[in-house]
């Protein structure tokens, strides 16, 4: 996959000022997946997609308002990074392979 592909999406999480302590667990540590939760009942946004760790225990924020609807449904997500309590999340087709980061 080209690094230019426009359904490689790298997005920071919306609403993560709202659930600081979730994002600073463990679950959302780079290179681990995530899951990508659509919201079709969301009073605000019918196009809302939750962010929340593999097991669907924690939720981090949401994909942002402009990136949501251009979602398939079938992606998977993976951490990227964490700074302080802002998280970035890669979004790539289902099927992608993913590598770990690696360590510095």
């Amino acid at each position: 996959m080209r690094t230019d592909d426009p359904r490689i999406l790298v997005v920071p999480v919306a609403g993560v000022s709202f659930r600081e302590d979730a994002v600073l667990d463990a679950s959302f540590d780079p290179g681990l997946p995530l899951a990508l939760v659509p919201e079709p009942q969301n009073e605000f946004d019918p196009n809302a997609v939750g962010v929340w760790n593999e097991d669907r225990t924690l939720q981090a924020g949401y994909v942002p308002r402009d990136d949501a609807p251009s979602l398939a449904g079938s992606e998977q997500a993976v951490s990227l990074w964490r700074r302080g309590t802002g998280l970035r999340v890669l979004i790539v087709p289902a099927g992608s392979w993913v590598g770990r980061p690696r360590r510095r």
